[in-house]
């Protein structure tokens, strides 16, 4: 049997029938200019013995803006050699002076640990003395002063900055004083609350540099979404150029849809996804063809990974094939990484713990396991695969989820539609509120002081009466014992969070992570099935008083789905648009929620196998809203079928929202009501999971025709007879639901 070429396979794929798209990508020459002349000859030969003689094309504008000092966004695809967008530079300006200091901010520990790798292997090559550290929860306290004195380049992440070095400035005086760039890697992951937080870190860094005498310029790279620019301004709170002239080179890409068969027609269940990856994957691998599988969750590809491992066993070894997903020790990441690099490892089965830059090679076949969630998650996958020269298979095979079924049914709307646009709102009330506390801990405020582009002054008097800062003359003073940082999760919203404890090993308790309490009701409940990084824990107790959640591991093929009895009454209405039948408003809601049961739902095909009960006390938030309501229907529709039509519409709603407006799925909720409080009238409210909201509901009552026009076309395009699980529910029998429930849409 001799090996298949990748083109050979390319080929006998075309004749598959369950391929409903196949797109091609025309390869692409590389765009350079020439070494600038004003870089230090000692990082010219260091780069060159690395086999780098010139530039791509944004890697050199960027290199001119910044000499200029100018802030800037560079946007460019996976494995196009950003790093030397601001490593370039950075290196450049401590070569000139000694004295000069950067700081790097990437948004996970091992991101920073393989940037840091890299660096230190160019700085080597130069021969000048300067000296990168990573300072994480992980650096032993003896390394922690060295680099407080004399680290160069400081490689950190949000969390920490947040939480160990703002709050004790004074020891980082050489840092401060000197500090010449801020480079913030992966922009596009700072959205939602983690984003907001983060802007407001930003802002309490911006304003320590202030007091030392340092005005740093910020560097930020970001893979492709649709507001780059506007997103970092947001973020650092400064003018941005935006750079994206990409000029490195790439190889012909396919890019392949493959929807799997249908083996129940009326209630259109398709064959799962993870068997015809299996297939699909080991058909390459055997041909000794390097491949990379995206699969969900952490127990989506230990299933795979097994699997392939057994169906290829005999044709090469199960140690050429490995998995890879957050969990694993750093020491075992690396040496995978570096069996990818070196072609030992043929295949790898990843979480997207891969999908950040970490340093692979470039490998020649992606397969994915279901649609990633987002446009800009799926071309970050896509962009593993694809040597600089030769071709390269992108394969994306859909689940029964609605959404996977709505995007291989349209790969125009995937193909032209530009990637999703990040939101984040650093002027949520809450959030704004703990980091002031912070800045005041950090410095005193004085009067009249900025802190971002609200006037704080209310909030620094408020804090006054409660007691926290106390003021003098005009200066504002930290005057409480505690330490502020401390208490705040820069992950979260609210406050008061549950703590999740897994007690998997009895011996050995451990804090996996926490949740706030408005999430921890619908999915830390007793019984709950709660994924953290995709393994599967089942909670065994929930110590609402304690905010506590006791989970232990399990592997079962459902997951559960709480039902909230949910009060909404509209406090506020801001912004409305009148319709001859229908109306859509936004405004500020108050929101009483009571868990009532919840649902056991099967993985592979969303069939109800089974509920419980949850027990636990009413809470009440406030956020923000839109809201779509119906002034007059049409007669011929009961009120019993009303009522059934809006909730499928609600849950078409739920699956749509989520990709145009870039948040997970648990960030937004749609609620229907047919008789709504402060109206009587039938009516969808979509909020907010969030206290006082981060913009999301905003978004959605602004683009709402894309957001109409995509749950029409998700219920035509479904091809089962009158509703299933994958479009409006398979709750209503014989009402010709989908042509109603479009007639409805059709109304706003």
């Amino acid at each position: 049997m001799r090996k298949k070429s990748l083109s050979e396979l390319i080929e006998e794929l075309r004749k598959n029938e369950n391929i409903i798209n196949w797109h091609e990508m025309e390869p692409q020459e590389a765009k350079t200019r020439p070494m600038p002349e004003s870089v230090d000859n000692r990082i010219k030969l260091a780069l060159q013995k690395r086999g780098i003689g010139e530039l791509y094309s944004h890697q050199y504008s960027a290199y001119e803006t910044l000499q200029k000092g100018e802030n800037i966004v560079a946007v460019t695809p996976t494995a196009s050699g950003k790093t030397l967008c601001y490593n370039l530079p950075v290196l450049q300006s401590i070569a000139e002076n000694d004295a000069n200091r950067a700081l790097y901010i990437f948004p996970t520990k091992a991101l920073a640990q393989d940037q840091k790798s890299e660096l230190n292997e160019i700085i080597n090559e130069m021969g000048i003395d300067i000296k990168s550290y990573t300072y994480d929860g992980d650096t032993s306290p003896t390394i922690r002063q060295v680099v407080r004195k004399a680290g160069h380049i400081v490689i950190t992440n949000p969390d920490m900055l947040h939480s160990a070095i703002l709050p004790h400035h004074t020891k980082w005086v050489s840092l401060f004083e000197n500090l010449k760039y801020v480079v913030i890697d992966e922009l596009h992951t700072y959205r939602g609350v983690f984003g907001s937080h983060v802007a407001n870190v930003i802002r309490r860094l911006k304003r320590i540099c202030k007091f030392y005498g340092s005005e740093p310029i910020f560097i930020c790279t970001s893979a492709t979404i649709a507001n780059p620019k506007e997103l970092a301004e947001q973020l650092t709170g400064n003018p941005m150029r935006l750079i994206d002239d990409n000029g490195a080179p790439r190889g012909r890409k396919h890019f392949v849809f493959y929807n799997p068969p249908i083996v129940n027609k009326p209630l259109n269940i398709r064959k799962s996804a993870t068997v015809e990856v299996n297939q699909l994957a080991k058909n390459f691998l055997k041909n000794k063809i390097q491949t990379i599988v995206f699969a969900r969750s952490r127990v989506r590809v230990e299933i795979i990974l097994s699997h392939i491992q057994e169906l290829v066993k005999d044709k090469i070894g199960p140690k050429s094939i490995r998995g890879y997903r957050g969990g694993y020790l750093p020491k075992q990441r690396r040496e995978i990484e570096k069996g990818l690099r070196d072609g030992d490892i043929l295949g790898v089965v990843s979480t997207n713990a891969l999908e950040l830059g970490v340093d692979i090679g470039q490998l020649q076949v992606c397969v994915m396991t279901g649609y990633p969630g987002s446009v800009a998650s799926t071309w970050q996958q896509a962009g593993r695969a694809g040597r600089r020269h030769g071709e390269a298979l992108i394969l994306m095979v859909a689940s029964s989820t609605p959404i996977d079924q709505y995007i291989v049914q349209n790969p125009d709307y995937f193909f032209d539609k530009t990637p999703e646009s990040a939101r984040i709102n650093p002027e949520n009330l809450i959030i704004l509120v703990d980091h002031l506390k912070c800045a005041a801990y950090e410095l005193p405020f004085k009067e009249k002081e900025e802190f971002g582009p609200l006037d704080v002054q209310d909030i620094l008097e408020y804090l006054v009466e409660e007691k926290v800062i106390h003021q003098n003359g005009n200066t504002f003073y930290w005057a409480n014992q505690s330490f502020p940082a401390g208490n705040i999760s820069l992950r979260s919203a609210s406050q008061e969070n549950v703590v999740i404890i897994d007690q998997s090993d009895t011996a050995n308790h451990k804090i996996i992570g926490e949740m706030d309490r408005f999430s921890a009701m619908t999915l830390l409940h007793d019984e709950a099935i709660y994924l953290h990084e995709g393994t599967q824990f089942q909670v065994e107790k929930l110590d609402w008083d304690h905010k506590k959640a006791y989970v232990r591991e399990v592997d079962v093929e459902y997951y559960t789905d709480a039902n909230l009895a949910v009060q909404l009454k509209v406090l506020e209405i801001d912004k409305s648009e009148n319709r001859q039948k229908t109306a859509i408003h936004y405004g500020d809601v108050s929101i009483n929620i009571l868990p009532s049961i919840f649902k056991k739902i099967k993985l592979s095909t969303f069939e109800n196998i089974g509920s419980g009960p949850i027990h636990l006390p009413e809470e009440e938030l406030h956020t923000s809203a839109a809201w779509l309501e119906l002034k007059e229907i049409d007669e011929s529709i009961g009120e019993k079928t009303l009522e059934q039509l809006l909730l499928g519409i609600s849950n078409v709603l739920q699956h749509v929202v989520p990709v145009h407006v870039m948040c997970d799925r648990n960030d937004i909720h749609v609620v229907s009501q047919i008789k709504a409080n402060h109206t009587g009238l039938p009516t969808i409210f979509l909020y907010d999971h969030y206290p006082g909201g981060i913009g999301l509901a905003e978004d959605v009552y602004k683009r709402f025709e894309h957001v109409k026009a995509a749950a029409k076309n998700l219920i035509q395009k479904c091809p089962c007879d009158d509703g299933c699980p994958a479009c409006i529910g398979t709750e209503i029998e014989g009402i010709a639901a989908k042509a109603k429930s479009i007639r409805i849409l059709d109304m706003f």
